[in-house]
């Protein structure tokens, strides 16, 4: 009976491994994009050239918090499992539904440290950017 819930929590372990390394994919080609744009950009692109360096860090930014809020979720229920007798597990990989309390609401998610810590200072690397060439500064000094 007890190898059915080790099982039952190495599935969900796995997922939260999925989830946890699909966000870190999503940080990586955030970095891969903005590097290659900023490399493929003219000398003296103009400066509203690089509002496109905005797209993929709004759109991974907003799939990264979607994954992290899977994640948390998937968390609870892993948490459930190992609290609830065995009779009442149901085996069944549905993760809860959003709870503020618990911190698997979307926007809990969009502003947590690890995603608020990465896509801001990112969006701020391309403000300064956009500064220095709107100003005629090399980024190559």
């Amino acid at each position: 009976m007890e190898e059915n819930r080790i099982r039952f929590l190495e599935m969900i372990q796995g997922i939260i491994n999925r989830m946890a390394s699909n966000s870190f994919f999503l940080k990586g080609w955030t970095i891969t994009l903005l590097v290659g744009l900023f490399v493929l950009s003219e000398k003296n692109a103009h400066f509203s050239f690089y509002f496109i360096a905005f797209i993929p860090i709004i759109l991974f930014w907003f799939l990264d918090s979607y994954y992290l809020q899977l994640e948390r979720k998937y968390r609870v229920l892993y948490h459930q499992a190992t609290e609830l007798p065995m009779k009442k597990i149901m085996f069944k990989l549905l993760p809860p539904k959003s709870n503020r309390r618990e911190k698997t609401c979307f926007y809990q998610s969009l502003l947590s440290i690890t995603e608020y810590g990465f896509y801001v200072p990112m969006s701020l690397l391309v403000i300064l950017i956009m500064i220095f060439t709107s100003h005629g500064i090399s980024m190559y000094l």
